[in-house]
């Protein structure tokens, strides 16, 4: 049978789609590093499932490994270290790499033999802060940049069996951002310079994966997708 694969399932994004996809009757393989909570939805949708870290190479190899066939992959891990370039130190780099980066290579590169066979897609996910500056974003903007290259070469690399999308999303209301958005006036702040004036929920990102791995865009390939009310390309309200 035929699985989409999603790495990071059991996070705010990972979980939207799963619960999307799993409505309309998808086969789904869900892997997260919380077996508490993976174990809890891959029930909830009768899914497959696998724990595994995305700083372990060999566990989430092996993972992905499991399904025989994928017609999807989604790399839905990411994290949001937020430092002053005096803080980051090169072991928060490396880690941030691991996470968005290495995570997402060593995904695709398990997952290859079963995209091949069913034809597949990937999303990966990048961030806002890849193309635009922010203070303190040093670290995460960079590791996000790298997950933009490593999405168009493995695009025209996996040409034109597999397809290869990123969406790059703002500021959302999940558990990664839960310290900043906590603040509700910080929040409301951060929401007013979207030219849509709010924060992006786990289901605008989840939506916008679902149409990426659907036959509806089986044209489309090695492109990065904005999901941020417009802040990237407009000017907000403030």
């Amino acid at each position: 049978m035929e699985k989409i694969i999603i790495v990071g399932a059991s996070g705010g994004v990972g979980s939207a789609l799963a619960r999307r996809l799993g409505a309309k009757g998808a086969a789904l393989h869900l892997i997260g590093r919380d077996e508490a909570k993976i174990s809890a939805l891959a029930r909830e949708l009768d899914a497959s499932f696998a724990c595994a870290e995305a700083i372990d190479e060999a566990a989430l190899a092996a993972a992905v490994e499991q399904v025989g066939e994928a017609k999807g992959l989604v790399y839905a891990v990411g994290n949001l270290n937020l430092k002053p370039l005096q803080s980051i130190t090169v072991a928060l780099m490396e880690q941030d790499f691991r996470v968005n980066v290495l995570g997402a290579l060593v995904s695709v590169k398990a997952a290859l033999p079963a995209l091949k066979r069913a034809g597949g897609a990937v999303v990966l996910f990048s961030s806002i802060a890849a193309r635009r500056g922010f203070p303190f974003h040093a670290s995460i903007g960079a590791s996000k940049a790298a997950v933009e290259g490593l999405t168009l070469a493995l695009a025209a690399e996996l040409a034109p069996k597999i397809r290869v999308n990123a969406i790059a999303p703002s500021l959302m209301r999940t558990q990664l951002a839960a310290r900043i958005v906590a603040n509700e006036a910080t929040a409301a702040t951060i929401a007013a310079a979207h030219p849509i004036s709010r924060l992006g929920e786990a289901e605008d990102a989840a939506g916008l994966a679902e149409f990426l791995l659907s036959a509806d865009a089986q044209w489309i390939s090695g492109q990065i997708f904005a999901c941020d009310g417009g802040r990237s390309t407009l000017n907000g309200r403030n």
